[in-house]
């Protein structure tokens, strides 16, 4: 069924059969006001009326009509056009229908029974002025030339016109058929705010509104804006109804306990408006999210507990509760508790709930630890002489470690540190239980002793003593020997670099024979000639063996000269007299001459 140029025009094809029926209504329509139109189908007749107009054709092939698809009113989608190609489809209808029916069944509410609306506004027509009909003689120039095209404007929005051309001559003119044309939508105007909101929970809210008065177009959809009151002008979020005949709709993707200012949204093909104003509401609160687990400063015995709020609460929390294992320990709105009585470095599980009146969240389970302490007791290491430069050291594991064993420290001294001073010679964290110390002097008394260390501390062991195999004496000194009289020595020396045992005596050669065999450090050795040249050797025994120092000479102090000097004197001359002598019988040290000469002498004039 169409109605173009003035002309009602019905198309049936029934099988292979194709009938029309043309109506002729000129502009009979055209005058504001409504018109009724019914096409029917009895037998072979198929027949078309509008007011008072009728027309019909009988066609006898025709068959029976059985309607089994959509029946479209207004025009056809464009994915099924391409099958109607013969019935030179146009634009779609422009103006307003009521009261349609078929022959079975009451008035067809188009508003309810539709199955999709394309720019079909269903509450009815879009305005009563019909001031503007499309009678030929009611008709206003538009343009006049020699164009072929013109540009209209200052037209109403959303409103159809109707236009045809007159070509002219001298000979006369001639028209064209008809043609429509509608003007698009305008932004819609006065949107109001939402009237109602109702909040379904926490985290949605259902908007109610009214229509917009005074829109010229049809709306084709409304978008919801929620927006945090005081907050920015971004909306937090929003929803967009496609459906424009709804007039209420769902925020959600809100904040629970929080306010907002909702707005309403219209829009037509030409744009959107959003309303001045918006319409205030409060989320209800909801349980929290994202409690956090608590945390703790561990002690040995005690654990003092702490937790932050929510970073979601949803609400005003109520309370707190601390698990324990399984067992609340703790109900009320603080964020500190301390939880005594517990054992040394034992695990335990916590779990803290938080609350506000709409419900509760657990936090993630959580395992927490008492401090360490050093452990309780370190039996003292037991200690194997290997040889004489080396000692191999055993150990136990503690009985109460009070932690988790982090490392093993050896400590050692020595006699020759009287003691006092203790050396680390090993800090491992292998957790092996011996070790082998290498490299030590033989004969030597060593203390050694261990500690165990966890993450509390440390505990050291008694030590224990252990004396390396004995060695002949390294590093024997060379003696010094002072002569403080012409026939004797003091000789003296200390004690090896490297005793390497205990020193069993302390033998001393002067001239290569053995003058003192002793366990002193000293010699006197006398019955010497004056500034006579001795060569002394110090030896350091133990009882595996001896050992030589170095070589080292001295002389005596000098005496005085013993014997006669006998002189022997040649004349060589008037003026000149050569004396020699011979050394006395024991010089007794460095001789030096005097010659004393008595007499007359000659002098230069």
């Amino acid at each position: 069924i169409e109605l173009k140029s003035g002309i009602l025009n019905i198309f049936l094809r029934t099988g292979v059969v194709f009938t029309q029926v043309d109506l002729w209504l000129g502009l009979s329509y055209c005058d504001g006001k409504w018109n009724e139109v019914t096409v029917s189908k009895e037998g072979s007749v198929i027949s078309a009326t509008m007011n008072e107009l009728r027309e019909q054709v009988l066609e006898p092939r025709v068959q029976q009509l059985k309607v089994n698809s959509p029946v479209f009113i207004g025009g056809i989608p464009p994915e099924i056009q391409s099958f109607y190609r013969e019935l030179g489809l146009e634009q779609g209808f422009g103006g307003c229908m009521k009261d349609v029916k078929f022959t079975r069944g009451a008035v067809v509410n188009l508003a309810s029974v539709s199955s999709s609306a394309v720019r079909v506004n269903l509450d009815g027509c879009l305005s009563t002025d019909s001031a503007v009909n499309c009678r030929g003689n009611d008709s206003i120039l538009v343009y006049r030339g020699k164009e072929q095209s013109v540009y209209e404007s200052a037209l109403q929005p959303f409103t159809e016109y109707l236009y045809r051309v007159v070509a002219l001559n001298e000979g006369g003119s001639v028209s064209s058929a008809w043609t429509h044309a509608r003007t698009r939508e305008s932004v819609p105007q006065n949107v109001p705010t939402p009237s109602r909101a109702h909040s379904i929970n926490g985290y949605s809210i259902e908007v109610t509104w009214d229509k917009p008065a005074g829109v010229i177009g049809v709306i084709e959809k409304y978008i919801l804006k929620a927006y945090e009151a005081d907050g920015p002008t971004v909306p937090i979020t929003s929803a967009e109804l496609a459906d424009a005949g709804m007039l209420t709709g769902v925020l959600r993707g809100l904040h629970p306990f929080t306010n907002y200012a909702v707005t309403l949204t219209a829009c037509t093909l030409a744009g959107c408006t959003e309303s001045l104003h918006a319409l205030n509401i409060s989320t209800p609160q909801e349980a929290p999210e994202d409690v956090q687990s608590p945390t703790a400063i561990s002690f040995p015995t005690f654990l003092l507990m702490s937790w932050s709020p929510p970073k979601t609460p949803n609400g005003i929390i109520t309370k707190y509760t601390l698990y324990m294992n399984g067992i609340p320990i703790y109900s009320g709105n603080g964020t500190k508790y301390v939880v005594k009585d517990l054992a040394v470095f034992a695990p335990h599980q916590f779990l803290l709930t938080a609350c506000t009146l709409a419900g509760c969240t657990n936090s993630s389970q959580v395992t927490l630890f008492t401090a360490q302490l050093p452990p309780s007791h370190v039996d003292a290491p037991v200690l194997t002489v290997l040889d004489s430069r080396t000692i191999y050291v055993q150990w136990k594991e503690p009985v109460e470690v009070n932690g988790i064993l982090d490392r093993y420290i050896i400590y050692m001294t020595t006699n020759e540190q009287n003691f006092t001073k203790w050396n680390v010679i090993y800090n491992s964290t292998e957790l092996f239980l011996d070790f082998t110390i290498p490299q030590l002097f033989p004969g030597t008394e060593y203390l050694i002793k261990l500690a165990a260390c966890t993450g509390g501390g440390c505990s050291v062991s008694e030590a224990s003593t252990a004396i390396t195999d004995e060695s002949t004496p390294e590093g024997v000194p060379a003696p010094k020997a002072q002569s403080h009289a012409s026939d004797s020595f003091n000789v003296s020396w200390t004690k090896p670099e490297y005793p390497n045992g205990i020193i069993t005596s302390y033998g001393l050669y002067m001239d290569g024979v053995l003058l003192q065999n002793s366990s002193q450090l000293s010699c006197y050795a006398y019955g010497l000639a004056p500034w006579s040249l001795h060569s002394f050797r110090v030896q350091a025994c133990t009882a595996k063996g001896c050992a030589l120092g170095p070589l080292v000479e001295a002389r005596t102090m000098e005496a005085a000269p013993e014997g006669m000097v006998d002189v022997f004197t040649t004349v060589d001359g008037s003026k000149e007299v050569q004396l020699k002598w011979l050394a006395p019988n024991k010089p007794n040290g460095k001789v030096t001459y005097t010659v004393l000469v008595t007499g007359l002498f000659y002098a230069d004039q």
